[in-house]
Order: C-alpha cells, then structure tokens, then sequence
C-alpha cells in the first residue's frame, strides 16, 4: 500500500523543527505507542504561563517525526490554555494533512503536548487541567492511558 505525503510533512520530516531536549524543562510529556513502536518526548519552556520554547525527541517513522516537528512549531508564544486546544486534526490540518494509516502521529503529538503540560502543573503542585480519559488509550497499549483534555 503506498501513501502519499504531503510536502509539508516531507519538508518536517527531512528537516525537522525543534529537535532536541530543553535540559531546564519546565513539562516534558513521554508518549508511545507499542504497536508500531513510535515514541515522542516534548519539552516545554514556560515563562508568565506562556510556552516560550518547545522541543522534542521523536523515535518512529516520518510522520511521527513530522508531527513532533509542527507542534512544537505551533505551540510557541501560546499561553498553556491555548496550547491545550490544540488537537491531533489541527496538526494534522498544518501539515496538509496525513495518510490515514498515519493519523496515529498526529494522536500522539497532542498526547505528548498535553502530557508536558499536564507535567508543568504537577511539577508546581497544581492542579492539572489535563485529565486522563478511560477511553483515551486508541492508540496506546492494553491498559496505558494517554493524557488529553477532558471536554
């Protein structure tokens, strides 16, 4: 089965944004996904409750390096708030879209986003705006849960 690439995913995934770790951290989100062994780590850098810098570390295929690449890149100069709406189709969406086979990326680059700000709250003994859905391990292993944002 071939699937076809947007440019924007081939201009992310050859040169990827934002690659790397931020050793001072403010949240740092640890997502993956055991069945075709993708795992992201973001980091985030937040200052006035806005996330001045973002990076990440991405293990798996092009897409989930793609789509670590464009979140980081659409996070920067959000406030927490606003990067906690930010959701697998918008990313998605930025990169003019993903093969449907490879949507599991863009779930994962939300998870991980929201698990490095759900990390930022913990870190200060805040009270987290991230909540852990039950039915929110689609694309996790049998009994992982993923973090998103409870609606």
């Amino acid at each position: 089965m071939s699937m076809k690439y947007s440019t924007k995913v081939m201009e992310h995934f050859a040169n990827p944004h934002n690659v790397g770790q931020i050793k001072d951290a403010d949240g740092i989100g640890y997502v993956g996904n055991p069945v075709c062994g993708d795992i992201m780590e973001l980091y985030i850098k937040v200052k006035d409750d806005v996330i001045t810098d973002a990076k990440f570390k991405t293990f798996g295929c092009g897409a989930a390096i793609a789509t670590s690449s464009m979140v980081t890149d659409m996070v920067k100069g959000k406030s927490l708030e606003e990067a906690l709406k930010i959701s697998n189709k918008a990313v998605a969406e930025a990169l003019d879209g993903l093969p449907p086979m490879k949507m599991h990326c863009s779930v994962l680059a939300e998870q991980a986003l929201h698990s490095a700000i759900d990390d930022y709250f913990k870190r200060r003994g805040l009270p987290s705006p991230v909540k852990i859905k039950p039915d929110a391990h689609l694309h996790m292993g049998e009994g992982e849960k993923a973090h998103v944002k409870e609606e």
